[in-house]
């Protein structure tokens, strides 16, 4: 496996757009990383230029995804990078973009706190049953 991992670090700069499909729940939102240096001749930190990536997350990190995060909070998003190439529009201009497939996101903890809350699933019936059958 080749994949690109990256990991960010920045601001959700969109609301989390989140949708049910055919191979289950899926949201994505636009991430801003606006990387931060300190300029000698100003003797003071200096933004750079902000970079901004489409983050998609799938299934369970998509539902807890949607229910933890809001516009303008810092995370953390750790994933697969990928860049879209686009056809030439009518103009011929070529558009480039990237995304990030995530597999961890989490809220950064050096700009704040937050409180984890684990999520309990529902044991499905057979095993229910199973276990009933056993006692």
């Amino acid at each position: 496996m080749n994949d690109t991992l990256v990991t960010l670090v920045g601001y959700v700069a969109t609301q989390i757009d989140y949708k049910e499909t055919a191979n289950g729940p899926s949201a994505r939102f636009r991430f801003a990383v606006t990387p931060r240096y300190f300029d000698r001749r100003k003797d003071a930190w200096t933004d750079g230029a902000t970079s901004f990536y489409t983050v998609w997350a799938r299934r369970t990190l998509a539902v807890n995804l949607t229910g933890s995060v809001s516009v303008g909070e810092p995370l953390v998003v750790h994933g697969r990078l990928r860049v879209r190439d686009d056809p030439p529009d009518a103009e011929g201009n070529r558009w480039f973009s990237a995304e990030i497939d995530a597999t961890a996101i989490g809220h950064d903890l050096n700009r704040g706190t937050a409180a984890f809350r684990r999520i309990t699933r529902a044991e499905p019936a057979l095993m229910v049953a199973q276990k009933a059958a056993v006692v």
